[in-house]
């Protein structure tokens, strides 16, 4: 369907999950001269505590593929119980940019999900693609899931929402000329609200040294409940991200929420200069992911990796801080937001099976 998704709306990352959906690392070319085996046991954690409190839905290459991974994650003592795997091929693993972005409405008492399909051209025909603009409509096909189809590019590393009609982005990656050959942000902002189901939009701008997004959102500035905003900073008044940072920090210290309040900014430190000689990657704290009954920090073995954990551990009282192993995933140009996509909690709708397979 082509509709405007009436009164549904993008749950805030912390709302409860039924799933999450995640691509097994297989494209050798995303890791460039990196261990395969190590980026694979990196991820792997990221497996493990995803599925400590909610199904993690998983797609590989073919069958070949997922018998080996079947393998690897029984041995490695995931909870298989809590497993789902797709025989769905992509282009690399960056799903969060490429697949489902779930929306959520409340009907007589039942939470009803959808999804908008958005298209996806690699951030602006970067790398290959086409398999990766598939993969939601697949996934719809293959669930029952109700679609909506914007036809415009947006990628899920670019938006940002705390669950009440507040969304962040950056105008330095939505407004790009390579996404959507110069959308004018009066016309992005309708599509936002319109498929979002968000009343208020604020705009950063500009993207970390070495990132390829042209600025995702995801790297610079993370709702933690729906008034407080983690937001990068870099301390270090000769860093190359300094300028950009504390513009868009002092940018959100200004901002309202949808109902006309401020927020609570938090500073984020940067985990200092992560790569080569060569090439400098776009690490960040931000790039954290949220779960059931967790919070999954990227921790790169730097100093301010506690600083980061410090911080962030006191938002999340009720949730578990675990920090992952980053400093070989981030090769990737991407983290752990990056990797994963939430599926929250409902059906699908009142007549249609459960979105969630442990309900069938």
């Amino acid at each position: 369907m082509n509709d405007i998704p009436h009164n549904y709306r993008m749950p805030a990352e912390w709302e409860p999950h039924a799933g999450t959906w995640l691509t097994w690392p297989h494209n050798l070319e995303t890791w460039p001269g990196q261990d395969m085996e190590q980026v694979e046991f990196d991820y792997l954690q990221i497996i493990q505590a995803i599925t400590q409190g909610e199904h993690a839905h998983i797609l590989i290459q073919d069958k070949p593929a997922e018998d080996e991974l079947q393998s690897t994650l029984q041995t490695n003592g995931v909870n298989m119980s809590q497993v789902f795997l797709y025989d769905i091929p992509t282009n690399d693993s960056w799903i969060r940019d490429y697949g489902p972005n779930f929306l959520v409405r409340e009907i007589e008492g039942c939470r009803e999900i959808a999804i908008n399909d958005w298209d996806f051209d690699s951030w602006g025909r970067k790398y290959k693609w086409e398999l990766d603009d598939l993969v939601t409509s697949i996934i719809a096909e293959q669930m029952g899931f109700p679609k909506f189809k914007p036809e415009i590019v947006l990628e899920g590393g670019a938006i940002e929402v705390n669950g009440l009609g507040t969304c962040l982005t950056t105008d330095s990656c939505v407004l790009n000329p390579n996404r959507n050959d110069g959308i004018r942000r009066e016309r992005m902002e309708e599509f936002l609200k319109n498929y979002l189901g968000v009343s208020k939009i604020i705009w950063l701008s500009g993207d970390l040294v070495g990132d390829d997004t042209d600025g995702h959102i995801d790297n610079l500035a993370r709702f933690v409940n729906p008034t407080t905003i983690v937001c990068s900073f870099e301390e270090d008044e000769k860093d190359a991200n300094y300028i950009g940072l504390k513009q868009n920090y002092d940018r959100l210290k200004a901002a309202k929420d949808q109902d006309g309040n401020p927020f609570q900014i938090i500073p984020l430190p940067m985990p200092g200069y992560v790569g080569s000689e060569e090439e400098r990657l776009p690490a960040s704290y931000a790039n954290f992911y949220i779960t059931n009954n967790a919070v999954l920090v990227p921790v790169y073995e730097h100093p301010n990796d506690k600083k980061a954990l410090d911080i962030i551990s006191p938002l999340f009282p009720e949730r578990k801080i675990i920090p992952i192993p980053c400093k070989i995933l981030i090769w990737g140009l991407g983290g752990i937001h990056c990797l994963t996509q939430q599926q929250p909690q409902g059906a699908i709708s009142s007549t249609s099976k459960e979105a969630d397979p442990s309900k069938e």
